[in-house]
Formats: C-alpha cells, sequence, structure tokens
C-alpha cells in the first residue's frame, strides 16, 4: 500500500498525554498492518519479566534470542504470541514489516530447521484499532509517527526507548524525551 495515511512498518511513540492509559504510557509501537479496516502493532517497550525459553513451547522457544523475555505486544488478546525476527533471508518470514524485520511463521521451526534469524522476540498479545479508529488518534496527536531501526524491536534498554526514538526525531520532539516521568516531580 503506496497509500501515505498508512503506517504499516513505522513506529508510533505514544504522546504524553496518553500517560494516562497504562496500556500505552510511554509506548513505542511498531505497526504491523493497516489499511481500510483497522490496524494492529506491537508495543515494543513492556518486558513482562517472563523468560521466552520458560513461556514458549519448544521449538518456538528456542529460536528466540537467549534469556529473552516475552514483552507485552498489547492488550488484546493476550494469550496469543506474535514473534518477530531479523531475518538473515526475508523470504524466510511470515511476512516483512520493515527491513528485515518480519513476522516468524510458528511452522517454519516445527521441523526443526527454524530459519536463520540475527534477532527474535516474543510478544504477548498485540495493539489493535479499527477502520479510521488509528487515523483518528493521530489526527488528534496521540500517536508520533517515527522511522523504526532495527535496533529499536530488539533493544537492550526498553525502558529508554521511547526517549531514544523522540530524540532521535528531533525537533520539539527532542524536547520532549526529556520530559520527567512523573511532571509533578519538575
Amino acid at each position: 500500500m503506496s497509500d501515505s495515511r498508512w503506517r504499516r512498518g513505522r513506529l508510533l511513540v505514544a504522546a504524553p498525554h496518553l500517560d494516562d492509559d497504562p496500556n500505552f504510557r510511554r509506548a513505542v509501537v511498531l505497526v504491523l498492518e493497516h489499511g481500510e479496516e483497522g490496524a494492529l502493532g506491537i508495543v515494543l517497550n513492556d518486558p513482562m519479566g517472563v523468560s521466552a525459553a520458560d513461556a514458549l513451547p519448544d521449538p518456538l522457544g528456542t529460536v528466540v534470542t537467549d534469556g529473552a523475555d516475552v514483552f507485552r505486544g498489547g492488550p488484546v488478546q493476550p494469550g496469543t504470541v506474535i514473534v518477530l525476527a531479523d531475518f538473515e533471508d526475508r523470504a524466510a518470514a511470515g511476512g516483512i514489516t520493515f527491513g528485515s524485520v518480519g513476522i516468524l511463521d510458528p511452522e517454519s521451526v516445527e521441523g526443526g530447521h527454524p530459519p536463520a534469524v540475527r534477532h527474535a522476540r516474543a510478544f504477548g498479545g498485540y495493539s489493535g484499532w479499527g477502520g479510521g479508529q488509528l487515523e483518528s488518534e493521530i489526527a488528534q496527536d496521540a500517536w508520533i509517527d517515527a522511522a523504526p531501526h532495527v535496533e529499536d524491536v530488539f533493544t537492550d534498554d526498553p525502558a529508554g526507548l521511547w526517549r531514544a526514538v523522540l530524540r532521535r526525531a528531533g525537533g520539539s520532539y527532542r524536547l520532549m524525551a526529556t520530559a520527567p516521568d512523573d511532571p509533578l516531580l519538575n
């Protein structure tokens, strides 16, 4: 889709006024799909404190980067697991979101020969919007559009991702990134 209103493969950075929403406080969302029917994304910076090796069935758990946590992808269907990976061969992905980052097809690991990936991360649940809902929220300045980097998806500093993406966006967003977690403590 070349229509500029579609955000597939883009990051959505939660504006500070979403801090009251526990699902999206300081969230950075990677949009996996976006079209007339709605949008689906994954929150990239909310680790659950549960090891992927412990939470995922074999052989899927062996593909996820050693020692990695499962991340909360969003409030929709928390029992659903989506694995994002940085594929060495883009053709091995179940679908590419941007660059070489895409969705790992669980069936691709069943035969004991998973596709070659540089990194993989598991997400429980996802974020979803009905038709026109995300566009409306963007128009209301609830989300800041930003270009993704592979490192954003597999960051070692999920707590710092919101600030890092805003700094990278520059301009007034760089100033927004310096806001304290609790403005009342400023």
